[in-house]
């Protein structure tokens, strides 16, 4: 049995497609492709890794004669060593791609926070008899508004996930990468700096004056609901806004500290990447079901909206609680 014959039939018995086995191997599909039609051989580092990654000797991969698997018994090839190789040109392909991603996101997500602004203010609208307004007309073109925003959003978020969907191993598994690519990162991420930094500062600025609209309406209107309202539609347009230029800035960051492995992405916080998963999971399910519990209990759908404030803050302190435990538990 020839080499090409060896790694279909390991491949196969693991149950991994040739894309998996090119992403634990470091190389494209095409190569694994080309390993396996016998159109080209791997080198000795490759015969090496194929030894580790399947669990065989170099003995039984290399030599046709032997036609049954030879096993090491050595668990070599393990989840927390490196399983992937980021080379020179995968780097600069996924920076580009998150570059033009992050307009994107950032778009989307600054539609999720506008959305509700319509309801809010039809609905303050509806309760003044000079503008003529029924309340069921104000609340079915402020939800539908608002749905038609997310929908715009969730779809703008799933195809630029899409795009990304190859590269979604630096965030969770351990890699290596290839001689210049640090460098390169490193080199990029310094020219980054001062735009970062300018989009934090604008963020920040943009969220404190958020506030000054609503004040001001307090101050003019006094108790007058309706512009106390569209005071607040404009706090959160000003907020959504801010959160625009972090998520704009945040994203091409995070994208760097990806390949570096810093930051949130160190190896020590990918291996507990996959509990935090299931605890952010459960953690909004459960505020969802508190916040329909609470507004069907009550029939109090505003009221109960104080649910989210609360629970968003307690997030990140349960979060760090919860990382802190499962790091302890490594």
């Amino acid at each position: 049995m020839i080499l090409a014959d060896k790694i279909i039939n390991l491949r196969k018995k693991n149950g991994w497609s040739q894309e998996e086995l090119a992403h634990k191997l470091g190389v494209s599909r095409q190569s694994v492709s080309k390993y396996e039609g016998a159109q080209a051989v791997p080198d000795l580092d490759k015969i090496l890794k194929l030894s580790q990654i399947f669990g065989v000797t170099t003995d039984y991969l290399i030599k046709d004669e032997m036609e049954e698997e030879i096993y090491t018994g050595e668990d070599s090839y393990e989840e927390d060593k490196p399983q992937y190789k980021v080379t020179m040109e995968m780097a600069s392909e996924f920076l580009q791609i998150i570059k033009e991603a992050a307009k994107r996101i950032a778009f989307a997500t600054w539609l999720c926070v506008i959305s509700p602004i319509c309801l809010i203010v039809l609905g303050a609208a509806s309760e003044v008899e000079v503008f003529g307004i029924g309340e069921d007309f104000a609340g079915g073109v402020g939800m539908c508004v608002m749905f038609i925003l997310v929908g715009i959003a969730v779809a703008i978020f799933v195809c630029t996930d899409m795009k990304q969907k190859k590269f979604e191993f630096l965030e969770t598994k351990c890699f290596e990468t290839e001689y210049g690519v640090t460098g390169m990162v490193k080199e990029r991420k310094e020219q980054f700096h001062e735009r970062y930094v300018r989009y934090n500062v604008i963020g920040v600025t943009l969220c404190i004056f958020s506030v000054i609209p609503l004040f001001g309406g307090i101050a003019i209107f006094g108790d007058r609901d309706f512009p106390i309202v569209c005071m607040v539609g404009i706090m959160l347009f000003l907020i959504s806004c801010g959160v625009y230029f972090f998520v704009l800035g945040g994203t091409q960051m995070a994208a760097m500290e990806k390949l570096l492995e810093e930051g949130d992405y160190t190896r020590a916080k990918k291996k507990i990447s996959d509990k935090m998963g299931a605890f952010s999971l459960a953690y909004w399910l459960g505020s969802t079901a508190i916040f329909l519990g609470i507004s069907f209990i009550t029939n109090d759908w505003k009221d109960a909206g104080i649910v989210w404030p609360i629970v968003g803050v307690l997030y990140a302190a349960v979060r760090v609680i919860v990382e802190h435990v499962c790091s302890k538990e490594k």
